[in-house]
């Protein structure tokens, strides 16, 4: 069995099951073995009916003390139940959609179930327990199982069979990071990491592997990076710009005062466009902060030199929301502006409408999403891309901007703050310019981090919030509840059945929609467009709407199980509110008692500074800490956080160096080169497919 070959490929996956995996983006034997689980549950000790924990996962070996009884509650819905006892206790057992189970549980028999317990109507439940056999048990005590990420359909106990099988049948390959490289960062063998991800019998053993791979992700980027970091300076300036006495002017018209950070910004993006080697600049800062403004000026500094500005949204909803606001100053300040929105939702005539006026240069500002770099856009001369929240802006990207003209501008804008030592490595190859300003009208967002038990004032005061006419955010972990919850963590809060919740809870006249990533990129846009244009007043989401909608009169955000994600990803979600001139609220809400996370968590009440938070986040959060905590930032790595792995990161940075410094000195041959063809033939080509490059 190869890499490439199709999930298909793995015994009892057909065509059927196949096409549940690629609802998780999964469709070769590569992207199986690094689907990598989400969790792991511990298989612990049998325990007596009488010490049974609610909402945990148990095992209890006990006899059945009444025949199953299977009642049918609705169409395609039934309900079988047993009744079981041992020395301290009985408790129900449940099963849905099983009435076989009848012919495998015998009265007067002993089992070994285990499975999670609930409180039904005052009495203990275990629902939809396995039956174990003592071999089976003692196998797996004490063990780490793993726990995928599924969908429905998929359960956690196939994606591990079929995980197994596809591990025991890869062919055994030498590693392509060296023993000398292992040994002098302290790395298990690629196999080893492998297996211990997937199936560790220790803790120590999947932290073992963790670190491997971790490094790994960095090494692959980093290394990418350094490439677009020679790139970046051999990319001279073949028409240096010339200063504008308009930026100036339009400066003066405004009704506010720039801040001194969006002085000192916008003057170092003013002298890199004049310079005679292209801009490659990013600028960070928080919600409000006033990038939007700096990127107008650098527009108008490169429409007066004659040339384009294309200007790249993370979303279409956002795209249009930027031609909106640039068609109203176009009219306000009387500007040279001649925008263009290009967008994949247009129809065949207005795509083609727009591209003509874009390569006849009868357009000078261009805003769109990822459409502004399609083959068939050809641009009369494109002097300057702006990209929002777009910090993997690569090679790909920039060698086919190159092949529309004259090499352009690039500046990355971003509302993710990070700390400075770990900018200096992730964004190596862009100039950094650092917003950490706010202009003085700005009303802070109010927060509070409670616990379940305020789920009730949170839905009345949202209530409230929309009766005046506001509009809310429910960030929930997940799409979909899965169909096999984690050992002892609190049940996760899932997007489909929250809505339902919601609707419920809140009276008849509040409008509540859910969004989430699986859904078709058309269904994603008219929900956020329907948001935006106040046609919902709640919206319940996972993360998705971390980037790309602009609702200025959204004022509530509320966060369950909070404790699941990093401290600057919900300070990026709480971004998402406090953008309009109403009061705006962010509430966490936290399932966990434990104090650390707690205090964690606290960060957010003390302080709405993203660079603060950002510190605390890398300072709060251990290389151990490894259960739980969600990705944070733009920065989506398979297993590494930038956070959490910020010791990892800064050793992978040393050991790029190292090797690409030999790489480009040796010119031809290297001590390394089994890594270097491993680069170039698999990973390189794979990052650019995941948008890292």
């Amino acid at each position: 069995m190869q890499l490439s070959d199709s999930i298909t490929a793995i015994n009892g996956i057909g065509e059927k099951t196949a096409a549940l995996y690629h609802k998780l983006n999964i469709y070769t034997v590569c992207d199986l073995i690094n689907h990598y689980p989400r969790d792991y549950e511990e298989w612990r000790d049998i325990v007596n009916i009488g010490e049974l924990k609610v909402n945990q996962m148990h095992a209890v070996c006990a006899t059945v003390i009444s025949a199953p009884q299977t009642l049918h509650v609705r169409r395609n819905m039934s309900v079988t139940t047993v009744r079981i006892r041992d020395n301290s206790g009985a408790c129900d057992i449940t099963y849905y959609n099983m009435p076989y189970i009848k012919n495998t549980l015998q009265t007067g028999k002993q089992y070994i179930f285990r499975g999670r317990v609930l409180l039904k109507r005052n009495r203990i439940t275990m629902e939809q327990p396995k039956i174990i056999s003592p071999h089976e048990f003692a196998q797996n005590l004490h063990r780490l199982a793993p726990v995928y990420p599924t969908t429905k359909g998929l359960t956690v106990s196939a994606v591990t069979k079929a995980v197994r099988a596809a591990i025991n049948a890869l062919p055994v390959e030498e590693d392509y990071l060296p023993a000398d490289l292992r040994q002098a960062y302290d790395l298990v063998d690629y196999r080893q990491a492998l297996n211990g991800i997937h199936f560790p019998s220790s803790r120590t053993e999947l932290l073992a592997a963790r670190k491997r791979l971790v490094f790994e992700e960095f090494l692959f980027f980093i290394i990418s990076v350094l490439i677009l970091k020679d790139m970046s300076e051999q990319e001279v300036n073949d028409c240096p710009m010339m200063r504008i006495d308009a930026c100036a002017e339009f400066i003066g018209r405004l009704p506010y005062q720039l801040t001194g950070a969006q002085q000192k910004v916008w003057a170092q993006i003013e002298a890199d466009m004049c310079s005679t080697h292209l801009m490659n600049r990013l600028v960070q800062g928080d919600v409000g902060s006033g990038k939007t403004i700096v990127a107008i000026l650098a527009m108008l500094m490169c429409v007066m030199n004659h040339r384009q500005a294309a200007f790249m949204a993370p979303t279409e909803v956002l795209a249009r929301q930027h031609f909106e606001s640039i068609s109203a100053l176009v009219q306000d300040y009387d500007l040279p502006f001649r925008p263009i929105l290009l967008t994949g939702s247009l129809t065949a005539r207005e795509k083609r409408s727009a591209r003509e006026h874009i390569s006849m240069g009868t357009r000078n500002v261009i805003i769109g999403t990822q459409a502004l770099i399609q083959e068939d856009v050809t641009y009369y001369d494109l002097g300057l891309v702006i990209t929002d929240e777009q910090h993997r802006f690569g090679v790909r990207q920039r060698e086919t901007l190159a092949q529309k003209g004259l090499g352009p501008h690039i500046l990355v804008m971003s509302a993710t703050p990070i700390p400075r030592t770990l900018a200096l490595i992730l964004y190596g190859d862009l100039d950094i310019s650092v917003m950490d300003e706010l202009p003085s009208n700005r009303l802070p967002i109010k927060n509070c981090v409670v616990n379940t038990d305020y789920r009730k004032k949170a839905y009345e005061f949202i209530a409230k919030e929309v009766e005046k006419g506001r509009q809310a955010y429910v960030i929930c972990p997940m799409v979909e509840a899965n169909e096999e919850q984690m050992g002892d963590q609190p049940v996760l809060e899932n997007v489909i059945d929250y809505t339902e919740t919601l609707k419920k809870a809140l009276p008849g006249s509040v409008r509540v929609a859910y969004l989430h990533g699986q859904m078709r990129p058309k269904d994603k846009n008219n929900i956020m467009e329907a948001f935006a244009a106040h046609d919902i007043d709640v919206l319940v989401s996972t993360t998705v709407i971390e980037v790309g909608i602009n609702v200025p009169n959204a004022a509530v955000m509320m966060v369950e199980n909070a404790e699941r994600f990093g401290l600057a990803q919900l300070h990026q979600l709480r971004g998402r509110v406090g953008r309009g001139k109403h009061q705006s609220y962010c509430i966490f809400i936290s399932t966990s008692k434990q104090e650390d996370t707690m205090e964690r968590l606290q960060v957010l009440n003390k302080s709405n500074d993203g660079f603060f938070i950002s510190s605390e986040d890398m300072r709060l959060r251990g290389p151990g800490d490894l259960f739980g905590i969600r990705q944070s930032g733009q920065f989506q790595f398979r297993l590494g956080d930038i956070y959490q792995d910020a010791g990892v990161l800064q050793a992978a940075q040393s050991c790029a160096a190292t090797l690409y410094r030999e790489y480009t000195d040796a010119k031809a041959g290297s001590a390394h080169e089994a890594f270097w063809r491993h680069y170039e033939d698999v990973s390189r080509n794979a990052a650019c497919d995941a948008g890292i490059l």
